[in-house]
């Protein structure tokens, strides 16, 4: 019988696991803090750990870290709320197993428990009998490698990195929610003078404003209600590194105001303490709003803002580079393999239609997330249309066409031609790529409708 440590701090959440998991044959110690968890760790040996991203004494990746360092061999799962899941996949290069995302689908929660326990005793066997084979590519450890696309907008995106990383220019990336600007920031980081450095996250939407200040720059222990111990603030941690800031838009205009000043003077005073502290970071920050408008309205200082956009980055939307739709899906999927443990080869051709068709309004984010609940639910060698959400099939009933102005050959073949060589001022090349077919294809159809 396999055991489990549970840490949690929400008590009827963390039972009501406590008794799934029970009936599921498992041996289950439950943990409601950090401090707790520590003590049962000492007192008895596990199997695996499932712990909270958040504890009311330390965070779950922090902790992640300690256990593993004292006992490496024990898989840890990352418990996280919906908004976390970025947070917890790139844990995930530090160690963690896997991650289960609230609220939980039970056979899910088996799946990932039941494929850690798995691949921890395949790892224990062969350490045992010392055979040298290669190592199993990491779940996520391209989680952070920016995947080059080959669309256009892919193209100018990448040339951006490369201009503003070697520098230390301030970079705001705008762009829709699910456009991958923390990977697009951690590409900055990587290819900068400070990789060797820090490169600190922060979802400045997930700090409550009475918080921010002891979360950027750190306080004593006794400083206010709860400080139990003194703590880091993230722009210590990110000090000689990278510090980056996403959805800054959320901030409330007084959290603005100590973080231009921080900014300002590159000196951060922890709460509670009188003695300053210097830093030396770099920051990138990101939102899907439009910020000038917020200045406009005065929910934005535009002092703040001139401060942290010295450069600019568009983060395009998936409609933006439907190019790279299938260069995304293809690596989504190797990532989905190797998280759950599967071998599908690739996608029906009808699978592939239905994602050119769709509008995938969530953008990357929805497109992994939608490959990965695919190839969870497929049992053959390809991911067929029958796994795919309710919603890829609405759209495609309700609005055929998906935008203003999309090109398919289905209907009105002639017509759509003619409208997409004019669209490209008759260069054939850019008119097979509107209209997804080989320019071979299309001088085909040129001749057969007699177009000139």
């Amino acid at each position: 019988m396999s055991k489990i440590l549970v840490i949690e701090d929400d008590i009827s959440f963390c039972k009501l696991l406590e008794k799934f998991l029970i009936k599921k044959a498992y041996d289950v110690t439950v943990a409601f803090s950090a401090e707790e968890a520590r003590l049962a760790m000492k007192k008895e040996s596990f199997d695996l750990i499932l712990t909270d991203l958040r504890l009311p004494d330390s965070d779950g990746i922090g902790l992640m870290s300690e256990f593993k360092t004292s006992n490496p061999e024990i898989p840890v799962i990352l418990m996280t709320g919906y908004s976390d899941v970025n947070t917890a996949v790139k844990a995930i290069k530090n160690g963690a197993a896997d991650y289960i995302s609230k609220p939980f689908n039970p056979d899910e929660v088996l799946l990932v428990i039941t494929n850690a326990l798995k691949n921890s005793e395949i790892e224990e066997e062969v350490q045992t009998k010392e055979i040298k084979a290669p190592k199993k590519k990491e779940a996520t450890s391209s989680e952070n490698e920016f995947v080059r696309g080959i669309s256009v907008a892919s193209k100018k995106l990448l040339d951006h990195i490369h201009l503003v990383s070697p520098t230390d220019m301030s970079v705001l990336i705008i762009g829709e929610s699910g456009t991958g600007k923390e990977i697009i920031a951690k590409s900055i980081h990587q290819q900068s003078t400070r990789k060797n450095n820090n490169f600190i996250a922060v979802d400045c939407g997930a700090i409550p404003k009475e918080l921010a200040a002891s979360e950027f720059f750190g306080h004593l222990k006794g400083s206010f209600t709860g400080a139990i111990s003194d703590k880091m603030g993230y722009f210590e941690a990110a000090n000689g590194g990278t510090l980056f800031l996403d959805e800054i838009g959320n901030l409330s205009y007084e959290n603005q105001i100590q973080l231009l000043r921080a900014l300002q003077e590159r000196k951060i005073k922890p709460v509670g303490s009188n003695k300053e502290i210097n830093v030396d970071i770099r920051i990138i920050t990101a939102t899907n709003e439009d910020l000038r408008e917020a200045v406009k309205n005065g929910d934005f200082r535009e002092d703040l803002y001139h401060r942290i956009n010295e450069f600019s980055i568009l983060s395009p939307s998936l409609k933006d580079r439907e190019e790279d739709l299938m260069v995304f899906a293809e690596y989504f999927l190797e990532k989905a393999n190797n998280q759950l443990n599967k071998e599908i080869i690739g996608f029906s051709p009808e699978v592939v239609a239905i994602f050119q068709k769709y509008n995938w309004p969530g953008n990357l984010r929805e497109l992994q997330n939608c490959v990965k609940r695919a190839t969870l639910l497929t049992r053959g060698n390809y991911i067929e249309s029958d796994v795919l959400p309710a919603e890829f099939f609405q759209v495609q009933k309700i609005n055929p066409q998906n935008s203003n102005e999309t090109f398919s050959l289905s209907e009105n073949e002639k017509e759509t031609i003619i409208h997409a060589l004019s669209r490209t001022q008759n260069n054939k090349s850019e008119a097979a790529k509107l209209l997804k077919i080989t320019r071979k294809t299309l001088y085909n159809k040129l001749k057969q409708y007699n177009i000139d």
